[in-house]
């Protein structure tokens, strides 16, 4: 069964202490969007900071990394959200990006379903059942739902000024391959990354912030060879997912699966899903936090000669209509690259890691997320909710906590509190009594607390608490920076 009581808790604290809020909710709320509060835009902030640190700025390109097949180069993009319409109609999602969905005809249902989740999905009427299963039941037959959402570009409403909302981050990317080779002398193999937001029309959002309509993603479309793409494919695969580990999470509640070849999209050469064991799910299920895929040369094909589709033969072709020309033209611009050092022309081969900010944000609090007893001062277990958090995700990095609001406690404190900020973000706290303190920031995820009290008006030193073990050790005022930084680094 899900673990449906701890994703209740979890959800409930994510409102209590500000991480996450129902979008518009004094009016109502609105179905598949949210809204992150003071400590969660830091959290996920941290996320998509953790990510292009590790993928991009901190990339070094002059030595091979571990299990790289050679050295590579990294850049980044940020592309506008709405794009030529042609742009959708030549990558498929114009005619293909769509799920099958079904509605209820039955008077006081009138529920809308995804017709591939009927069986994990719950009717509205009582007793709760899966959809169809009830005698009253009336199910309309599957039809198709484009993801997309539309919208149009000037003062006309009409079909030649609509466009979309992009689905995803990647055509951005591919729209603009020629422009990143010539502006910076990126040599293939080569990565582009982008983190930007995106929008799906989906027929139910559900599962907190699992399935929305306007997300973030957290994308690398990375250009090879293609001799040498089956191991570029091999190496991100396994370089994604070590990530999440090197974060905190856990490899029992991780796993990373390969696609069946029924599952592979219609131009995949190889797709294997980074998933987590979400607490909403049922025992022994998985939800996707990631996918990498190798998708061949199809993207800037598909940009350069219109959009493709696969022949009897299995091959890619142009899709043409009955009179021989492209349903969709392509740009028509050349999107091969040209190696000076082998003298040969080629389109390259792509490799995606595609990962989802809003997912992973999520997937971060259900790891952290933990209930324990600690011994108050006189020895007796107490119950708390702390937020294991990995160091470099927390919103809060410390806490400075005065003892009393006296004797120049506060002073001291508050004068920490102004250095120590110029480096992260910290937290001031003279408001209740010092375990309570304590408490808040533990379920708030802060990994160290300082404590000024009347040891550090004789000898100047301070208390620092570590959130899990609860452990507490003394140190110079002035080597606190230091300490926290070693810590935070470690």
């Amino acid at each position: 069964m899900p673990e449906a009581n701890l994703m209740d808790k979890l959800v409930a604290l994510c409102k209590r202490r500000g991480f996450i809020f129902q979008s518009s909710e004094i009016y109502g709320g609105i179905g598949g969007f949210w809204d992150y509060g003071p400590l969660g835009v830091e959290l996920k902030r941290n996320v998509k900071e953790a990510w292009w640190r590790d993928m991009v700025t901190g990339h070094d390109d002059t030595t091979v990394q571990s299990g790289a097949p050679r050295e590579y180069e990294m850049c980044g993009l940020d592309c506008s959200i709405i794009m030529h319409p042609q742009i959708w109609k030549c990558s498929g999602h114009y005619d293909l990006f769509h799920d099958m969905m079904v509605d209820c005809r039955t008077d006081g249902c009138k529920a809308r379903f995804r017709a591939d989740q009927l069986k994990s999905s719950e009717c509205p009427l009582k007793p709760s059942k899966h959809p169809g299963e009830h005698d009253k039941c009336s199910l309309t037959e599957p039809r198709e739902f484009n993801l997309m959402f539309e919208t149009y570009i000037g003062a006309l409403r009409d079909e030649e000024n609509k466009s979309f909302l992009r689905p995803e981050t990647a055509q951005g990317i591919f729209a603009n391959f020629k422009n990143v080779c010539d502006s910076s002398r990126v040599k293939v193999p080569f990565g582009i990354a982008q983190i930007g937001k995106s929008f799906r029309n989906e027929i139910t959002p559900k599962n907190f912030t699992f399935r929305s309509r306007e997300f973030e993603q957290m994308e690398i479309e990375f250009f090879c060879k293609p001799a040498e793409s089956r191991q570029w494919y091999t190496y991100w695969r396994d370089r994604r997912f070590a990530w999440y580990t090197s974060l905190g999470m856990k490899t029992e509640k991780l796993r990373l699966r390969d696609h069946a070849a029924e599952e592979l999209s219609h131009y995949s050469c190889g797709t294997a899903d980074i998933e987590y064991a979400f607490p909403f799910l049922e025992a022994g299920d998985y939800g996707e936090l990631e996918g990498v895929a190798h998708r061949g040369d199809f993207d800037l094909r598909s940009h350069m000669e219109g959009k493709l589709v696969k022949d009897a033969a299995g091959n890619l072709v142009v899709d043409r209509g009955p009179d021989g020309k492209p349903k969709y033209a392509g740009s028509g611009k050349d999107l091969s690259y040209f190696d000076d050092e082998a003298k040969e022309r080629f389109v390259p081969h792509v490799i995606e890691p595609s990962a989802g900010a809003d997912r992973g944000t999520l997937a971060f609090l259900c790891e952290a997320y933990c209930e324990d007893a600690i011994p108050d001062e006189k020895g007796a277990a107490q119950p708390r909710t702390v937020m294991k958090l990995h160091p470099r995700l927390a919103p809060i990095k410390a806490a400075i906590l005065p003892l009393v609001k006296r004797d120049g406690m506060p002073e001291i404190a508050a004068d920490m509190y102004r250095s120590l900020k110029k480096h992260w973000n910290v937290f001031y706290d003279e408001k209740g009594a010092i375990g309570r303190r304590y408490r808040r920031q533990d379920e708030a995820g802060t990994p160290f607390c300082i404590t000024v009290d009347g040891q550090t008006l004789n000898d100047q030193t301070v208390t620092i608490r570590d959130r899990d073990s609860c452990k507490q050790w003394r140190i110079k005022i002035d080597e606190i920076a230091d300490e926290i930084r070693k810590r935070l680094s470690a």
